[in-house]
């Protein structure tokens, strides 16, 4: 029997690398399902900024004393009940001047707090907001000794039909919900304010989001520091309890302060690069 070429040994590696992504996550392009709600995640830059070993420009942890202090937006995500989540539902690019109206905003309450650039499901790098509105998960896959490497799109906002239909509405929408459930303030009226030496009750936090938001949040912790909290709502944006039966944090937990330097001061242990080199 003669041997497979290589050409033919790939296409079969990604036809059922492809299946198998199907199976995992319920949709490829043409092919998902209707999504059953929307998670909020907001990032806690304090946590995130205190794992900075590289500044840029695009980091919001560089920014000196313009850095984030409060909870950001990571992103508006479309999930199923399940626990799995659409992906790369329609083939659509990241346009960034549908949302050049909303860029200050953006800028603020949206911003990376990462250097390296995000992959999008169809144009290569891109910005942070390329990859929440198309998302990426990188799958390696060693099927007849080839190894493959190839992008599958978590894509949040082309995932969030028939609800947001284009790219504007989706971030519109996105700010809007976090200007109205303003987690950091809720916090703050409830006494749990940013510090590198006080430790507080996870309890006590969820209950404080709880009361304000009618709905239980799901709560994500880096070791004892929290990291991301989760806000869940129907297709109406009515508040929905998230679905974690289990948290990443333990009873005591903390909102780290972060005091970051801009461009012209330096870190012993942080290195500036430039955009490029944040490929």
């Amino acid at each position: 029997m003669a041997s497979l070429s290589a050409q033919t040994l790939l296409c079969i590696a990604l036809t059922l690398t492809t299946s198998l992504i199907m199976d995992v996550h319920g949709s490829v392009e043409g092919g998902h399902r209707e999504f059953d709600y929307f998670a909020l995640a907001l990032q806690w830059p304090g946590t995130i900024c205190h794992r900075t070993r590289h500044c840029c420009s695009s980091n919001a942890c560089c920014r000196g004393s313009n850095s984030p202090t409060e909870f950001t937006i990571h992103g508006l995500w479309p999930d199923y009940n399940d626990g799995t989540w659409p992906s790369c539902c329609a083939r659509a690019r990241f346009d960034i001047k549908e949302i050049s109206p909303l860029m200050d905003a953006l800028e603020k309450y949206w911003p990376s707090l990462y250097c390296s650039r995000s992959s999008t499901c169809f144009s290569g790098k891109g910005i942070f907001w390329a990859h929440e509105l198309l998302g990426l998960r990188l799958v390696i896959d060693m099927l007849m000794k080839t190894s493959i490497a190839f992008s599958l799109a978590e894509k949040h906002g082309t995932c969030s039909t028939p609800v947001i239909r284009d790219e504007y509405t989706f971030f519109l929408t996105a700010l809007n919900v976090y200007f109205k459930y303003n987690v950091t303030k809720i916090l703050n009226e409830a006494g749990y304010v940013p510090s590198n030496s006080e430790r507080y009750p996870l309890g006590g936090i969820v209950s404080a989001i709880e009361n304000s938001f009618r709905a239980t949040p799901e709560v994500i912790c880096s070791k004892h520091d929290v990291e991301e909290i989760r806000l869940c709502f129907y297709k109406d944006f009515k508040p929905r309890n998230c679905l974690a039966s289990k948290t990443s944090c333990p009873k005591y937990v903390s909102f780290p302060t972060y005091v970051a330097l801009g461009h012209n001061e330096s870190y012993a242990a942080i290195e500036w690069i430039s955009g490029d080199e944040a490929l």
